[in-house]
């Protein structure tokens, strides 16, 4: 009963009203009034504390700072840590090498190494001692028979290049129309576009031949150094020259209609690899 009688009196002081009063000092008139219980001030308190965790989950959730809490960080910022993670160990290599490369310099100048036994860096970095004897007259015929016999090994003329490590750009937005068939001598994958959209290049490369012809317009070709040969034609209008270098991403053309070939505003493009024609969309999404 005691315990009962304890649990009634604290709920009873709990729930007691306060009033609190402004009064005029001058007249001693009541100004305002407001009464309120220890229980309203807990509610007013739990309600702020709501309102703020609500408030800080919002930011959290639709602001970048959710990208700091585990398990909720975005793609791409997990495909830059990996793109840096990547640049890393490329730095560590090359550094590796750079002191390799130094190291040898220092035997050159020591006398452990011969100067005429060098000719770049590849060589300084990985000496080998094969590198200084001459071909032999059976070792050319040996070589000259097996690239005879490798000439029509359907393995190795149909094998897939390598182009790990490589970022193909796409050439325009559009939608395909027309596919790669090198049965029908179709080299390359029609992309309809919009007029004077921009044609980019699809890797670093340098522009061999910019030009017109009857049948295909306006024609950009463009070398790049991974033994891939890009060509854009019914192009618009030219924007680089023979001889320009150009970034892979970088605006080289606009998207055109000439050309005897052309059936409307659209890009031809084609891919090719050391004098093969390939198929654009094994390499590149568009």
């Amino acid at each position: 009963m005691g315990k009962k009688k304890r649990g009634k009196a604290f709920w009873k002081n709990f729930k007691f009203k306060y009033k609190l009063t402004v009064i005029n000092e001058n007249t001693l008139e009541e100004v305002a009034g407001l009464r309120v219980s220890k229980l309203n001030g807990v509610s007013v308190l739990l309600v702020i504390l709501t309102i703020l965790f609500l408030i800080a989950a919002l930011i959290i959730a639709f602001t970048p700072l959710r990208n700091y809490l585990p398990g909720y960080m975005n793609t791409d910022t997990r495909r830059q840590m990996v793109e840096n993670a990547l640049r890393l160990d490329s730095l560590r290599m090359m550094a590796e090498r750079q002191n390799l490369y130094i190291m040898n310099i220092q035997d050159i100048f020591s006398g452990n190494i011969q100067a005429d036994s060098i000719t770049n860096i590849d060589s300084l970095t990985t000496v080998r001692e094969d590198s200084l004897l001459e071909r032999t007259a059976r070792e050319e015929e040996f070589r000259r028979q097996y690239e005879e016999a490798e000439k029509y090994n359907l393995t190795a003329i149909t094998s897939q290049p390598k182009a790990e490590g490589l970022i193909f750009y796409r050439p325009t937005r559009g939608m395909i129309t027309s596919n790669f068939d090198s049965d029908n001598r179709h080299f390359g994958t029609d992309i309809a576009a919009t007029p004077n959209e921009s044609v980019l290049s699809v890797l670093d490369g340098t522009v061999v031949f910019s030009t017109y012809t009857a049948e295909t317009g306006n024609v950009i070709g463009i070398q790049h150094n991974q033994g891939y040969m890009s060509i854009y034609k019914h192009l618009g209008s030219l924007l680089k020259r023979e001889g320009d270098k150009v970034k892979g991403g970088e605006a080289i053309a606009l998207v055109g209609n000439t050309g005897s070939l052309s059936t409307g505003p659209h890009l031809h493009f084609e891919l090719w690899d050391k004098g093969r024609a390939v198929d654009p969309e094994k390499y590149i999404v568009f």
